[in-house]
């Protein structure tokens, strides 16, 4: 044992010392270390409303931000971010480090090497702290209370109540919904003093707000305030130096507020009042048409919008999108033109315009001049001919030659049209696309792939290797013993897991795999193909052949024997709405499940699909429900759910459903249930968007929670609106924003229809076309809506909502 303690000190001698020490509070104190290896390693503001430390921005990559911890903030992944320090850079998820290190200087390590991808390049010899302001700021401050560094001179795409905005700062949007880095759009001050919006994209950028063709005094804009500041303060009222300004929809109220530069261009004010349970709502934004928003479609492509279906893109006749998973792309012509003028023609597209980019334009001119000119230079794209007003008793013809076709809007108040130069031989018409975007809802052919970190190890300089080499020779013989003494130990435990095994085998026909198995089966876990709270799941083949959807459980601290006897619970189901379980793998602190593979998906993945129409649609809710209510109500113990969700369904090749992802939800007695449910949940369970209210205020969970959560994705089936995304709508009169929930928003609707018409009608998808049945759809929203009431003894069982469609569906047949 003496040389076990020399090995082990020896280890320590030659280790690189690092400092690491849990954040307490709201302060990180000189020669102190934040580690992405320790959950619990955040600031916190002081009266709880942020927290700053290592986020999740994919697989093994994280960012050092700053969140607000509510609404339902309750952990990685979900909540609003506010700042970001390494937005375009992110570290792994081991040995990176946020430290402030005694010279002062605040850095930001990836897997411990050298130099940091981030740093404030602050010194001080003085004591320095680093504090999380209740405001949302992070503050570098010396003995004196003097601020060294602070997050609110860099914003990201944030601006918080009194952030100073000033010449020195801009916001600049994310990526994406999902992905955080840098984006396309900056709002900013220019040089003429005035605050604007910028597109800046990868090949071009324009100004775009306020209007480039207006001067700023015609905008009511100021260009003789050279300070350029601007502040939102805490009742919703911005100001800035050029004389633009806005009241939020409910100013004076003490509410949380952000001002966000959205990924798709648009600047938005949010607001929320207190309590886990609200949600942020649009008090004020830019425009409330998305489709002036330049580069918002690409290049070729016209954005539309209606109040109905929302933004919509789609390539103009001829063009073909760049890439099906990213509109920013734009389209590419299907044709060649040749510059030949007798071997190219004109189609109009009506009500279309192209802003910008023209080689020329010339005022009152005909038609056929407009027409020559374009058809005489090859880059000439087609042109826009349109009357303009003037003071003249008769409006002059205007013609636009276009050297590119950018920033593309089609809206029937536009009065002008687009001549597109095509092939003579081309067959193409202004009918040829669809009112609703058809490339908008086509299935996507290629995974946006999560960005990912490989973590590589640092093997340090050949004379470490040479010691950490000797020491464990030293050790290796006492270690052998060691083994020795174990091995008969760890065979008879083996030996009895087998017998237990093969009896577990035996009473439910499903295998037991070990991890090596299934980590070949997998390819090393190699093509992911979903993943949620519970875990990962990838595509595998079995040794059989068979095609295997592989769940890797991300929670591994349960033990094996209650592992066991729950898989053994679930793996006796047996419905054909319901997933096949085929075997698990408990394997030292590894947990997998091993299920049938859905070749089409999830119904998430589905529900912009053409091919998703009503009749399938209608079978996918008949479906679910049978599979839930024989989770409920059949099986000799009741099993919740808990996680209903257009994930959690997945689809055969024949769209036939089949609920996923229960294998280790909930199991509840019959007694228990009807004793008026189960208060003993450890935590919240679900998805935000699909929970039902008993969650949130602590109230004892039955099955209803799963009736509402059914509901909930009925009434996405139907509308083909998210509850996650709330729906929108304008007034056209004062175009103040009103943000509403779905349940809402549907029962408006139904309350507001008239008697003549169906107040389906106004709800339904418009992926779905006009051919549906409104009699099956009517029947899916009115028992969804049944569903969704608040309080739980309410709603109907999912054995009742069962016979509810199942009634119907045969009166209507």
């Amino acid at each position: 044992m003496a040389s076990l303690f020399s090995l082990l000190l020896l280890f320590l001698t030659i280790s690189p010392p690092f400092s690491f020490s849990s954040a307490s509070l709201n302060t990180l104190r000189k020669g102190s270390s934040l580690s992405v290896e320790d959950k619990d390693s955040f600031l916190i503001s002081p009266d709880g409303t942020f927290s700053a430390g290592f986020y999740p921005v994919g697989k093994n990559a994280f960012c050092f931000a700053i969140w607000f911890n509510d609404p339902s903030c309750t952990g990685y992944g979900n909540c609003t971010l506010v700042w970001m320090a390494n937005r375009d850079v992110p570290v792994n998820g081991k040995r990176s480090e946020f430290s402030l290190l005694k010279t002062g200087n605040l850095v930001l390590t990836d897997a411990g090497r050298s130099p940091p991808v981030w740093a404030t390049d602050t010194t001080s010899l003085s004591l320095l702290s680093l504090n999380l302001q209740d405001n949302g700021n992070l503050v570098l401050n010396d003995t004196e209370g003097a601020i060294i560094w602070q997050s609110f001179d860099t914003p990201t795409d944030t601006l918080l109540p009194l952030q100073l905005f000033t010449k020195e700062t801009r916001l600049v949007s994310s990526r994406s919904r999902s992905n955080f880095s840098t984006g396309f759009y900056k709002f900013y001050f220019d040089n003429d003093n005035v605050i604007r919006l910028l597109y800046d994209g990868p090949e071009i950028s324009s100004v775009f707000w306020p209007d480039p063709g207006a001067l700023p005094w015609e905008e009511n804009r100021s260009t003789y305030n050279s300070s350029r500041i601007a502040i939102l303060d805490s009742l919703g009222y911005f100001a800035a130096t050029d004389n633009f300004t806005f009241h939020s929809a409910d100013y004076g109220q003490r509410l949380q507020r952000r001002l966000t530069l959205d990924y798709d261009g648009n600047l938005r004010l949010y607001s929320r009042g207190e309590g886990n349970s609200n949600s942020w709502v649009v008090s004020w934004e830019l425009s409330s048409q998305p489709c002036t928003v330049h580069g918002v479609c690409g290049p070729n492509s016209v954005c539309s919008y209606s109040r109905i279906s929302g933004k919509m893109c789609s390539c103009i006749p001829g063009f073909k999108m760049v890439d099906y998973t990213d509109w920013s792309r734009g389209c590419e012509p299907e044709f060649n033109i040749s510059c030949s003028t007798t071997e190219s023609t004109f189609l109009k597209l009506r009500h279309v315009e192209f802003y910008g980019y023209d080689f020329g334009f010339y005022p009152n001119t005909t038609f056929d001049d407009c027409k020559n000119k374009c058809l005489q230079r090859c880059d000439c794209k087609g042109f826009q001919f349109k009357f303009v007003k003037h003071d003249h008793p008769s409006d002059l013809p205007y013609c636009f030659a276009k050297t590119l076709l950018l920033n593309g809007q089609r809206q029937s108040s536009f009065e002008g049209d687009l001549y597109l130069k095509v092939p003579v031989t081309s067959n193409y018409s202004d009918h040829s696309w669809p009112t609703v975007s058809e490339l908008l809802h086509t299935c996507p052919h290629n995974v946006i792939r999560q960005l990912e970190r490989k973590y590589v190890v640092d093997h340090g300089v050949w004379r470490v290797q040479f010691l950490l080499w000797f020491a464990i020779g030293v050790g290796v013989f006492e270690i052998f013993g060691i083994i020795f003494v174990l091995l008969f130990v760890v065979r008879n435990q083996q030996n009895r897991g087998a017998t237990t095994q093969g009896y577990l085998q035996a009473a439910t026909g499903f295998k037991r795999f070990t991890y090596t198995e299934l980590k070949k089966a997998t390819r090393n876990f190699k093509e992911e193909i979903g993943r949620g709270a519970g875990g990962i799941v990838y595509r595998g083949k079995l040794s059989d052949d068979r095609i295997a959807a592989i769940k890797l459980l991300s929670e591994a601290h349960q033990g094996e024997a209650e592992f066991l006897a729950e898989v053994s619970t679930i793996g006796k189901l047996n419905h054909m709405n319901l997933i096949d379980m085929w075997g698990y793998c408990a394997d030292q602190k590894h947990r997998l499940l091993v299920y049938e593979y859905m070749e089409r998906g999830s119904l998430a993945e589905n529900l912009s699909c053409k091919e998703l129409d009503w009749k399938r649609r209608f079978e996918i809710a008949l479906g679910t429900a049978k599979g839930l209510a024989y989770l409920h109500e059949e099986c000799l113990e009741w099993i919740l759910h808990c996680d209903v969700k257009p994930q959690n369904i997945l689809l055969d090749s024949r769209y036939q459903p089949k609920v996923s992802d229960f294998g280790l939800s909930r199991l509840v007695s019959r007694d228990n249930e009807s004793n008026g449910g189960n208060s003993g949940f450890s935590k919240l369970r679900g998805t935000r968007g699909y929970m039902a209210p008993e969650w949130i205020f602590n109230q004892p969970i039955t099955s209803k929670v799963d009736v509402y959560s059914y509901g909930t994705v009925v009434l996405e089936m139907v509308t083909g609106k998210s509850p996650a995304m709330d729906v929108q709508e304008v007034d056209s009169t004062t175009y103040n924003v009103e943000q509403k929930r779905l349940v809402a928003w549907v029962r408006e609707k139904k309350s507001g229809a008239g008697e003549k018409e169906s107040w389906v009608k106004e709800i339904i998808d418009p992926i779905m076309g006009n051919d549906y049945d409104i009699n099956r759809l009517e029947i899916l929203a009115e028992v969804a809506l049944q569903c969704v009431e608040e309080d739980k003894d309410a709603r109907p069982t999912m054995g009742q909502v069962l016979e509810l469609i199942l009634r119907d569906y045969e009166k209507n047949s």
